[in-house]
C-alpha cells in the first residue's frame, strides 16, 4: 500500500478537477471546490468504500460546520489509519481551516492510496447514499437530491394572494442587503485571484523540483555524493527536518569532511601540547 508518498510523486500533479470528479462519481456528491471536503467526512467515506467495515460511519458527521465537529470526524479517520497501520501524519489543524492547497494535497494522497488498493477498482456493491444515512434518512450533504422537509411543506401551500403587501416583499433585496452581497462577491473574486496566484506559484516550484529530479536521474551523475544527498531530500516522505540532516550527514561522510575536521582537531591539540 502506498501509505508514504514523496512530494515528487505523480500523485501530487493530479489537478483539482480530476480530484473532484473522482469524489463526486464515487460518492454521488456534487462538490465544486476541494475545500468543501475539509470536514473529513468525505475522506472517511472514501476509506469506508475501499475498506468495508473499517470505518465507524455512524460517528461521521456530514453536517460538520465548525472545527470541533470536524475534528471529531478526523478522530474517526485517525482510528482508521491506526487500524490499517497507515503512518501518514494527519495535519488536522491545517485541514479544518479549509485552505485549498492543504486539502488538495491530502485528497491527492488519498486518491493515490485508494487507487493502490485492488487497482483502484470501485466496489460496485457499495451504496454511498445509504452509508451516509442516519436512521434511514439521508443526512444533508452537498450533492443530495432530496428536498428538505421545510421546503416540501411550503410547496404544499398555495401561493399568497397578490396585493400591495406581496408586491412589497417581492420588490427585491433591501439596499443594505444588496451592498452586503456586492461586498461578499468582491471578496470572493479577490480570494479566487489569490488562489490562482498560489496555484501558479506552487506549479512554478514544482516544475523547478521536477527539473532537479530529472537532472539527478542522469546515469553519469547518479552515484555522485551530492546527487544522492539531494535525492534523500526530494524523496523524503516526512515533513520534518531529518531529511536535510540525513543528507548533510551522508554528504559529510562521503566527502570525508568529518574525518578531516577530526584530524585537524587532533593536530591542534598536539601543537598545544608541544607548546
Amino acid at each position: 500500500m502506498a501509505t508514504n508518498i514523496g512530494m515528487m510523486d505523480s500523485a501530487y500533479f493530479v489537478g483539482r478537477n480530476e480530484i473532484l470528479t473522482w469524489i463526486n462519481d464515487r460518492l454521488q456528491l456534487n462538490l465544486s471546490r476541494v475545500e468543501e471536503a475539509a470536514s473529513g467526512a468525505v475522506q472517511c467515506q472514501m476509506l469506508d468504500m475501499t475498506f468495508p467495515g473499517v470505518v465507524q460511519m455512524h460517528k461521521v458527521n456530514f453536517d460538520a460546520k465548525n472545527e470541533y465537529d470536524m475534528i471529531q470526524n478526523y478522530k474517526v479517520l485517525q482510528d482508521v489509519f491506526n487500524k490499517l497501520k497507515i503512518t501518514k501524519p494527519l495535519e488536522i489543524n491545517r485541514l479544518v481551516k479549509g485552505r485549498p492547497l492543504d486539502n488538495l494535497e491530502f485528497l491527492q494522497w488519498l486518491k493515490r492510496f485508494c487507487d493502490s488498493i485492488n487497482g483502484g477498482i470501485m466496489n460496485e456493491n457499495y451504496n454511498p447514499v445509504e452509508r451516509r444515512s442516519r436512521n434511514g434518512k439521508e443526512r444533508s450533504v452537498k450533492g443530495s437530491n432530496k428536498i428538505p422537509k421545510s421546503l416540501q411543506t411550503n410547496n404544499n401551500h398555495p401561493p399568497p394572494n397578490s396585493g400591495s403587501v406581496g408586491l412589497s416583499k417581492a420588490s427585491g433585496p433591501k439596499p443594505a442587503k444588496a451592498a452586503e452581497v456586492q461586498a461578499m462577491s468582491k471578496e470572493l473574486a479577490d480570494l479566487k485571484i489569490s488562489t490562482d496566484l498560489l496555484e501558479k506559484e506552487r506549479d512554478f516550484y514544482f516544475s523547478k523540483l521536477r527539473d532537479v529530479e530529472i537532472l539527478c536521474q542522469t546515469p553519469e551523475l547518479d552515484d555522485l555524493p551530492i546527487v544522492v544527498a539531494v535525492k534523500k531530500i526530494l524523496y523524503a516522505t516526512d515533513a520534518n527536518e531529518s531529511a536535510l540532516e540525513d543528507a548533510q550527514e551522508y554528504l559529510n561522510q562521503s566527502l570525508g569532511v568529518e574525518d578531516e575536521a577530526e584530524a585537524n582537531g587532533e593536530q591542534q591539540e598536539e601543537e598545544k601540547t608541544q607548546a
